[in-house]
């Protein structure tokens, strides 16, 4: 099996969902799945968003994160961009830590990466 790493660097709900989906698949279809939010994208870590707005394809983030809390894949929320959005690790979904760019780059060099 292969070893997937999504990156999400957009505050975008399709991004947000697209990311997610594939991340579903992925762990789904037994691969080794970790997702890393950075940028703009940590704003999906906060447990209060709203998850259910629909992309133009009719689904929505909800659809497919609960899956990935409920598996504990793991995902890693940058700590700078965290801190300078003010968001509160004690907000996040529960398979969710603050992470940094080393961690981030040791990931990317075992894995098959895909960024939204």
């Amino acid at each position: 099996m292969a070893n997937f790493l999504f990156v999400l660097s957009k505050d975008d709900n399709e991004a947000a969902t697209r990311c997610l989906q594939f991340a579903k698949i992925a762990h789904d279809k037994g691969h080794t799945v970790n997702l890393f939010f950075i940028d703009s994208g940590v704003m999906w870590a906060d447990s209060g968003r709203d998850l259910t707005i629909k992309t133009a394809t009719g689904d929505c983030p909800n659809d497919y994160l609960p899956y990935l809390v409920e598996n504990e894949v793991q995902v890693g929320i940058c700590t700078p961009c965290a801190n300078n959005r003010k968001l509160d690790e004690s907000n996040f979904f529960p398979n969710m830590v603050l992470d940094g760019g080393p961690h981030l780059i040791d990931m990317a060099a075992e894995a098959k990466v895909f960024n939204f």
